[in-house]
């Protein structure tokens, strides 16, 4: 949940809008981070399960070196 704000979108005083030529965005870069980050939601009695990210890691290690050694039915 985010926070409510009081502050007003404003630039800071030492920044000019002429120091941005190509105008100012908000988000201009949101799509790439997004695209670039690697982050999954997991329902709590998931992550009740798994607290720590490396926890996770080896749970999903363990179940990719079982899924190698099954044979797909026919």
């Amino acid at each position: 949940m985010k926070k409510a704000s009081n502050r007003k979108d404003t630039l800071r005083s030492e920044y000019k809008p002429s120091d941005f030529p190509g105008g100012m965005v908000r988000g201009k870069y949101a799509k790439k981070a997004a695209n670039a980050s690697n982050i999954v939601l997991l329902d709590p009695e998931v992550a009740a399960a798994f607290p720590t990210s490396e926890s996770v890691n080896d749970a999903l290690r363990a179940l990719v070196k079982v899924a190698k050694h099954i044979k797909p039915a026919a």
